[in-house]
């Protein structure tokens, strides 16, 4: 049976069991208790952690598909009813057998009713199958989340475990402090906190728990590492000799991943080179139909700001279901409990005052003092404010733009008519779509660049200084000791880190909660696992060299992961580029060598009076000059802005990391067809 907590769990999480509770019988006698589908559902139930009993789920799912399919079986009726009395002049023919007589009487007397019936239902059928399928659906789509993100953190959780071990930690004290790291690997620790509860509130043995959640875990190599720990626990072997092997596997396998991606990119990268130049043969094919007398003006609107903007979104949508982003918000909770609510880590925390304040008034007071003086700090620094949240700074420039917008279109700068702008379609896009772009991009992109470098300048050197504190900690010092030497003997920001670790443990803070302070001021997931690691390690032992050993290769092993892939992307991020400034480029010629000739050709016509194109049938008179110029502008417009979109995922699986070629891509735009 699926975790749960029966039939009032399901119903409280949806509502209300009276839906399962009605379509019960019908799931009795719809689907075999026994039978693989029910199964299947029931084990998907678990591996999502959804606390549903599979009967009630799946009767509620017969209820929400045949409220769907009943809803849609009306809406189809009275739209295929309505397309005969509306469309349909008489009765159709549809095979055209050859009926004739009473035959044929019959068959034209029910036929119309008959093809509504049938379509209301089709609707009803697809209704029932969306309805249905897509609730059915759910348990599957969070169960491959929860796999994709154990498969990420699995290498980094059992570097985490073996240096656990090496710190001198027991089996069972491992296992309870990777269940009690969810803060840092998510999903795996919320795999062994299934192990802990199991045994500490259903009096069962971790061996029989460490079994049960093997078999019920969604990732097949998190189940084949908890079947193989199984087997050390019960022959007795060295624990810490096994996770060493399965930390060199982890890594082994990361990295092979991540081969496996990157070759999957470049071939993503070669069909957007090809899918995205077949808007633009099918514009010069239009263009060439217009020039005949056969004008398509629908389908190039439908091309420029349909079919471009669809090629991009889907191609996007397909490459985020292959990259793999940064798993985790890299904050680390200061509580050791299971049970703990995660405090706020917001920009508007004000820290520690936060869980005291309305007990007593003395902690108002403070909290009042500390929020006047982060204002303060807020008013004096107001960059740094932005740098640390990038996005904010939209809340200075969307109000910015409005105004821009009313003034420019107050100064009849720019057009509100499509008329208008085809008039002045460099002058009229440059300030609907141009000057917006550039008053909240242009500051969200170098906020933004400004935050990655700010946080990456620390772990730019972890590796480095991972080894340095190894190499101390193994002379004797302690831990504080080693991290004071290094401070002293080192450069850059993660060496001015250090030596603020130190102060703060010299003017008595914990040395845990410094290093939790100081994770906590750059959260970036990588940082946060290696951070936990050392900190604790560190309640065990002060001499961790092998611990910061470990650390030291995970940190390595994810330098070289990052260092192939940001190699392997910037030739897919080239080949985007190019793919535009190609498409740019033929747009480009098409203005100068066609439409300004053709132009040039209509006014001598006119002139001359009456002959040629100028009489109205000769060869490109039908052609609208200033709407293909206006299509041609926004066709590589929008090319520019989607291409900057996916050149950012591709490079930082980040949206804002493509804000830099958001705005420069259009740029290119705006000045080939000014001087054009």
């Amino acid at each position: 049976m699926s975790l749960g907590t029966g039939t009032e769990a399901g119903g409280r999480q949806f509502g209300g069991g009276s839906i399962g509770d009605v379509f019960y019988p019908l799931y009795r006698w719809a689907f075999d208790e026994d039978g693989d589908f029910v199964a299947s559902v029931e084990r998907k139930l678990g591996e999502a952690r959804m606390p549903h009993t599979v009967e009630l789920y799946l009767s509620r799912a017969l209820g929400i598909g045949l409220a769907v399919g009943l809803a849609l079986w009306i809406v189809g009726t009275l739209l295929t009813f309505m397309v005969f009395e509306l469309f349909v002049q008489g009765t159709p023919s549809i095979l055209g057998l050859p009926i004739s007589g009473q035959l044929l009487a019959i068959v034209q007397a029910v036929k119309v009713p008959a093809l509504v019936l049938l379509g209301g239902i089709v609707f009803g059928a697809v209704g029932f199958a969306g309805g249905f399928g897509t609730f059915v659906g759910i348990p599957y789509y969070v169960a491959g989340e929860r796999k994709r993100e154990i498969n990420v953190l699995l290498s980094d959780a059992t570097s985490f475990m073996y240096a656990l071990s090496v710190g001198g930690l027991n089996q069972l004290e491992i296992l309870e402090a990777m269940a009690m790291a969810d803060d840092t690997y998510g999903e795996v620790a919320k795999e062994f906190q299934n192990v802990i509860l199991e045994t500490r509130y259903f009096d069962t043995d971790y061996r029989t728990a460490i079994r049960n959640q093997a078999h019920q875990t969604p990732s097949t190599e998190l189940g084949q590492f908890l079947t193989d720990m199984l087997s050390i626990v019960n022959s007795g072997g060295n624990m810490t000799k096994f996770l060493k092997d399965q930390k060199d596997k982890q890594m082994r396998t990361s990295k092979q991943e991540q081969e496996t991606v990157l070759e999957t990119l470049e071939l993503f990268g070669e069909m957007y080179m090809t899918l995205s130049l077949f808007p633009l043969l099918l514009i010069i094919i239009l263009v060439i139909m217009s020039m005949l007398g056969n004008a398509q003006t629908m389908l190039l609107y439908g091309t420029v700001y349909g079919l471009i903007p669809l090629i991009g979104g889907g191609f996007l949508v397909l490459v985020s279901t292959v990259v793999q982003d940064e798993v985790g918000d890299g904050y680390l909770d200061s509580e050791n409990e299971l049970s703990f609510d995660d405090a706020d880590q917001g920009m508007f925390d004000l820290g520690l005052v936060e869980r005291y304040a309305g007990g007593y008034q003395v902690f108002d007071r403070i909290k009042s003092r500390e929020g006047n003086y982060e204002t303060v700090q807020l008013l004096k620094r107001p960059h740094h404010f932005f740098r640390d949240h990038p996005l904010t700074v939209l809340l200075l420039t969307v109000p910015m733009t409005l105004v821009l917008l009313a003034f420019c279109v107050a100064a009849g700068f720019a057009p509100l008519s499509f008329e208008g702008l085809k008039g002045a379609p460099v002058r009229g896009t440059f300030f609907l779509i141009y000057v917006p772009l550039y008053v909240n991009l242009l500051p969200l992109a170098v906020f933004y660049e400004w935050n990655v470098k700010h946080r990456q300048a620390v772990v730019g050197k972890l590796s480095e200084h991972l080894r340095k504190l190894s190499s101390a900690n193994d002379t004797g010092m302690t831990l504080l000791e080693s991290i004071k030497v290094v401070a002293e003997t080192s450069n850059g920001r993660l060496a001015d880190e250090f030596d603020t670790i130190h102060a703060k443990v010299n003017y008595g803070t914990n040395l845990r909660d410094a290093l939790i302070e100081f994770n906590n001021d750059y959260h970036i997931p990588r940082l946060a696992r290696t951070v936990k690691l050392i900190s604790k390690a560190q309640e065990a032992s002060s001499q961790i060299t092998a611990v910061l050993t470990t650390a030291a290769q995970v940190s390595e092993n994810q330098d070289d992961i990052d260092r192939d892939r940001k190699a392997r992307t910037r030739m897919q991020v080239v080949i985007i580029i190019m793919t535009f400034l190609t498409l740019l480029g033929v747009m480009a010629i098409l203005k100068v060598k066609f439409l300004d000739v053709m132009a040039g050709l209509a006014g001598q016509a006119s002139g001359g009076g009456g002959g040629g194109a100028g009489g109205g049938g000769g060869f490109g008179a039908s052609v609208d000059i200033e709407l293909l110029t206006l299509l041609f502008f926004h066709a590589v417009t929008f090319q520019a802005i989607i291409s900057g979109l996916i050149a950012g995922y591709i490079r930082d699986v980040s949206i804002l990391s493509g804000m830099k070629f958001l705005v420069i891509l259009p740029t290119f735009s705006l000045l080939v067809f000014i001087f054009v």
